[in-house]
């Protein structure tokens, strides 16, 4: 009797596999449970901490991640499977019992019929799902393998810096954006070195989150795919080109002729002040515009948007395409603005294979089942609310 597969992927991404003659293989799994209790010496050196990356969660956190790839990969391999696609990374919390188990998802794709038990030579590893692979393969992008990028910091522990403020008018406070800047971009030449480890001269659809880890402790990480395409033009530091374009917007600009250059992002931080603080609050009490914080959110986003603008000059960019802002309150009066975006240039050589993308290539997949219990079940007290 034929074992049915187990796969994670859609009808409209199966149909886009055939296209490049892959199949669906299995759902393929990897995870590692770390104890907090290895940590509590470096979460104790934080309370003198001012700003700035903690190395020792960064290098834990990182490893917990490493490994779970690792053992995903590994058993997509005795699977009998030639590639993973839509891998995510997790970090799940198991308070009852305060270990952190690292987790690795991915769909895994052969070519041909795989022999039952015997290993297969994995031949790449994306985080994008099978409906974008099919755009980037078209787009003349063969993916290397799944990489990521990360950078623990804190932000809590910045008191002696945040103190500081409380005698400061409002306005960027310069030495606290360089601190952030710095740590922002750590996680993307992180996520570049591993693209070019895994022999990549390009790492893809990079998706950027900023989560909190721990108490005082923030996780940034990028996530994306390291791939090659001999046409690209390379930087000149030898670095993989970087971006965080969709898969079908990186069809788009190929067939039109343009390559990503650099993913590019820029981080301000404000401070309102005592005096500003006061001002807005006693204004606040009627209505109308609170022309103080006005004028702070719109200096401080086209500083945002002045850093982007400036590291893609240095890089002889055309354009900045995509580019998001984001707000964030950091406490003690901060406030953070990021813009984020990629950097593109008009090239000779680079096309698309086909003059049309299929619409199976980007049509979004509708979720059919839906959980709403946690709004009527009360699950510590085991009971209907």
């Amino acid at each position: 009797m034929n074992k049915p597969k187990i796969s994670g992927i859609s009808g409209n991404e199966m149909y886009c596999l055939t296209k490049e003659g892959y199949k669906p293989g299995e759902i393929v799994i990897g995870n590692s449970v770390y104890s907090l209790g290895m940590i509590g010496s470096t979460l104790s050196s934080i309370r003198n901490f001012f700003g700035g990356e903690i190395f020792e969660i960064t290098d834990f956190i990182q490893k917990g991640r490493e490994l779970a790839i690792d053992r995903m990969e590994a058993e997509a391999e005795k699977l009998g499977e030639n590639g993973i696609t839509d891998v995510s990374t997790e970090i799940v919390s198991h308070m009852a019992n305060s270990n952190l188990e690292f987790l690795s998802v991915g769909s895994g794709i052969t070519k041909g019929e795989p022999v039952s038990g015997q290993p297969s030579k994995l031949e790449f590893s994306t985080s994008i799902d099978a409906s974008e692979l099919y755009c980037n393969l078209d787009a003349g992008y063969s993916p290397k393998r799944f990489v990521f990028g990360n950078v623990a910091y804190s932000i809590g522990a910045v008191g002696g810096l945040l103190g500081s403020l409380r005698t400061l008018g409002r306005g960027e406070v310069p030495e606290y954006s360089q601190v952030m800047n710095k740590t922002r971009h750590l996680a993307l030449e992180r996520i570049e070195n591993e693209a070019k480890e895994a022999g990549g001269n390009a790492v893809l659809n990079i998706e950027t989150r900023i989560m909190p880890y721990m108490q005082g402790v923030t996780e940034m990480v990028m996530i994306g795919t390291a791939s090659n395409n001999p046409n690209l033009v390379p930087l000149t530091n030898g670095k993989p080109i970087s971006s965080d374009l969709t898969s079908s917007e990186l069809w788009s600009i190929t067939n039109m002729g343009y390559q990503p250059v650099k993913l590019v992002l820029g981080t301000s931080i404000y401070s309102l002040g005592v005096v500003g603080s006061l001002i807005s609050q006693f204004k606040a009490i009627f209505k109308g515009e609170i022309s103080e914080l006005t004028n702070l959110v719109y200096d401080a986003r086209e500083n945002a948007l002045n850093l982007i603008r400036k590291e893609a000059e240095e890089i002889g960019a055309d354009d900045i395409v995509g580019v998001k802002t984001y707000m964030y309150e950091l406490g003690g009066g901060l406030i953070e603005f990021m813009a984020i975006g990629t950097a593109i240039k008009k090239v000779d050589n680079l096309k698309t294979k086909s003059d049309q993308l299929i619409p199976q290539a980007i049509i979004v997949d509708k979720n059919t089942y839906f959980n709403n219990l946690s709004e009527h079940f009360d699950v510590t007290a085991n009971k209907l609310s």
